[in-house]
This record gives structure tokens, C-alpha cells and sequence, in this order.
């Protein structure tokens, strides 16, 4: 169990290292210094250090063990660069748009998680086809999924280094949500 926490607590530096670097590219650095930080709290560290594989998420292994993942309710539940917290079934609009802020934040982490569980295996267009095959189990607002699309084609056909920058992301989000104001930042 002690080697487990040690490789956990590595994962997760290494994965919100890579974040850092990307929000700082995408023009939002306090998101990637931030990102992740209940990563370290109790209830999702234990959890996730029980169920370390170090190629796959410790969460998806604890669903199928127990049918959920108390981390995973956590961490979903109030990290909002996830597109589960902006999901209400209650509400009259059940996928919220998520703000600019957070749907680069979301980006930025679903491109690192790809680097860092598929590591010398990833390629530029890999989140595209993961994005692709997983979208139809999830619940997200229409305009959002057009935005992640968006980018995740461009990354696979022009590369990280051209796509996550502030101008393309931005026009990339007005496109197809409409005017970036403080009200989505």
C-alpha cells in the first residue's frame, strides 16, 4: 500500500504538471496551478492510491469493484473543469455551457490524462478518438461537445503547440458558443 501511495501522489503531480503547462499555453495559468488540488484530499487520495494500476484510472477500477467511486463523487462535485458538474436533471437546461475558463481547463486535463496514462503510445489524435468513442455515455450541452470536437480534430491535425493558445481556443468558443463576456469567463 505505501508503494501505491508514493506512485499515486507521482501520478498526480506529474498529470497537474502537465496541466499547468497546457492552461499556461491556453492562457489560463491560475486554472492549472489549481487544477486537481482535491486530488490530494482523503477521500479521493486513499481511494485512488487502493486501486493504483499506474496505466489506468484508479476510479474506473473501484466502479467495477463496488459500483461506484466515493473519489470520483467527490472530485466530479466540485471541480467544475468537469462536464458532470454542470449536469442537473432537475434544471430546465440539464447541460449547462460550461464557461470558457472551465471548458479549456477540461481540455487541458483530458489532453494530459491521455499523455500521462498512455504516455510513449499517445499521439495528437488520440483525445479525438477516445472523445469520439466515449460521448455518446455522457451528458453535456450540445455547444460544448461541437467546441471539444472542434478542438480535438484541429489537435490531431495540426498538434498541441498550434491549438492550445488563447486566440485559437477562444475563437474556437465563440464559434460555437457564442461571445466569450465575464458572465462565461
Amino acid at each position: 500500500m505505501i508503494k501505491n501511495l508514493i506512485l499515486h501522489f507521482n501520478l498526480i503531480n506529474k498529470h497537474r504538471f502537465k496541466v499547468f503547462k497546457l492552461c499556461v499555453k491556453a492562457g489560463i495559468p491560475f486554472r492549472g496551478l489549481v487544477h486537481d488540488l482535491s486530488k490530494y484530499s482523503p477521500v479521493e487520495f486513499f481511494e485512488s492510491a487502493k486501486y493504483y494500476r499506474g496505466d489506468v484510472s484508479p476510479l474506473g477500477i473501484s466502479k467495477k469493484e463496488n459500483g461506484y467511486s466515493k473519489a470520483w463523487l467527490h472530485h466530479k462535485g466540485i471541480n467544475k473543469h468537469h462536464h458532470e458538474y454542470w449536469y442537473d436533471y432537475n434544471a430546465p437546461v440539464k447541460c449547462a455551457i460550461i464557461p470558457y475558463k472551465y471548458t479549456v481547463e477540461m481540455i487541458c486535463d483530458n489532453l494530459s490524462a491521455g499523455m500521462t496514462y498512455q504516455k510513449d503510445n499517445w499521439t495528437p489524435s488520440f483525445q479525438l478518438g477516445y472523445y469520439l468513442k466515449e460521448r455518446e455515455k455522457i451528458h453535456i450541452n450540445p455547444k460544448i461537445d461541437e467546441v471539444l470536437i472542434d478542438v480535438y480534430t484541429k489537435v490531431s491535425e495540426e498538434g498541441i503547440d498550434e491549438v492550445i493558445k488563447p486566440k485559437v481556443l477562444k475563437k474556437i468558443y465563440e464559434n460555437h458558443v457564442g461571445n466569450i463576456n465575464e458572465k462565461n469567463m
